[in-house]
């Protein structure tokens, strides 16, 4: 309570201007080991335009990734570095990795109650608050990263996200875009339907529910423990994100086949989660300079996210000899039909579960619908000639 008073009082003194500093984002800030924050981000208080002194602010983000994980959690502090050289160390975010504050599964009930400020992870960990954030973190089957923003943007799907989150106190938007999933490591080939009986496999949110479906067993387990259980045998199969993250885990050290076509996570879209009373009395620059920096992060983590995994998926099949493998058709089919059975339960659960659905799956028929007209026909013509694509 003292210092959501001192929240209060700071708010009161004036907003200042932060457009001259959303542009300095771009540069890093060295970091002061003490104490967690960037030397030369602000001290104590900082001054405006005008010459108001306006005390700084520091707040606690939480992460659902390893300390430094490349993509995610090196994102997660560069995302808090740049708020705070855009408001001129007005906000400062210290950011705590999976484990150092709370466990990764736990983060959002510490924003949700106040005892840390921010999250930073995927909403369809929080299904068990309610089972429609899995639609704002991925849907098997379902809308790919750029097709998330055109839900969210301009089929009424933040509006609907804002509603969700508020009734746990928190205030979501994107942040980070894992671009096209692989579809996940195995230890044995997946040839029928019938190898999904009896497979024990790291997956969470809706993917899970499918593998539940298809006579397997899931199991949500946060990045950091994965190659463990996977190396003792305790899971049969883990999926994770993509070459670039899976390389650095490690996963071709304990698993035979990698598996393509990321059905159950089409990209996994990141939050940062806001303590609704944290952000409501943040002033309306601030809060726009904010969301500003969300949706720049989202686009460059996306760009980032397709370079590095390119790169890393040559290594693990050329100098790992990782095999790639590929479902096939009537299995795809089979999780298609489960997938749309499952979303169809979700949509049901109550009236606002309804309307994401409803809303979600208006977009989704939208973009099948262009895409068939525009992307894909183009994505074909072009696998037609090698000869783009090669270097002099």
């Amino acid at each position: 309570m003292e210092r959501r008073s001192f929240l209060k009082k700071s708010a009161s003194l004036g907003a200042g201007t932060l457009a001259a500093g959303a542009v300095a984002a771009c540069s890093p800030s060295p970091v002061d080991p003490n104490s967690g924050t960037y030397k030369n981000a602000g001290a104590s208080s900082s001054t405006a335009t005008g010459g108001n002194s306006r005390p700084s602010i520091d707040l606690k983000m939480v992460t659902t990734w390893p300390k430094n994980f490349p993509g995610l959690g090196t994102r997660a502090e560069e995302f808090a570095r740049d708020i705070e050289i855009a408001t001129n160390g007005r906000i400062r975010i210290r950011v705590y990795a999976a484990d150092e504050m709370v466990p990764a599964l736990q983060a959002f009930d510490a924003v949700s109650q106040g005892n840390a400020d921010i999250y930073h992870g995927p909403d369809y960990y929080w299904q068990g608050k309610h089972i429609m954030f899995n639609f704002f973190g991925a849907v098997p089957f379902g809308l790919s990263a750029t097709e998330m923003t055109q839900w969210l943007q301009y089929g009424g799907g933040q509006e609907l996200w804002d509603e969700l989150a508020a009734g746990f106190n928190v205030k979501p938007m994107l942040c980070n875009a894992t671009g096209m999933q692989m579809g996940g490591w195995f230890n044995k080939e997946i040839n029928s339907v019938e190898d999904f009986q009896g497979l024990k496999m790291r997956i969470p949110g809706f993917g899970g529910e499918i593998i539940t479906r298809m006579g397997g067993t899931p199991v949500t387990l946060p990045g950091g423990e994965i190659f463990l259980s996977l190396s003792q045998g305790n899971i049969d199969a883990t999926e994770w994100i993509g070459p670039w993250n899976d390389l650095a885990l490690g996963f071709h050290q304990v698993a035979e086949y990698y598996y393509t076509s990321a059905y159950h996570e089409p990209s996994a879209s990141v939050c940062a989660g806001w303590n609704l009373d944290v952000w409501n009395e943040l002033d309306d620059s601030e809060r726009k300079v904010i969301e500003a920096l969300a949706e720049m992060h989202y686009a460059r983590s996306l760009a980032e996210f397709n370079a590095r995994n390119a790169n890393a998926l040559r290594q693990l099949v050329n100098d790992h000899g990782v095999q790639l493998r590929q479902f096939p058709q009537e299995v795809m089919k089979a999780l298609a039909d489960v997938a749309a059975d499952i979303a169809a339960d979700m949509g049901r659960t109550d009236d606002l579960s309804t309307r994401i659905y409803n809303s979600y799956m208006a977009t989704l028929s939208e973009v099948k619908e262009w895409n068939g007209v525009a992307d894909e026909p183009y994505f074909a013509a072009r696998r037609l000639s090698d000869k783009f694509g090669q270097a002099l």
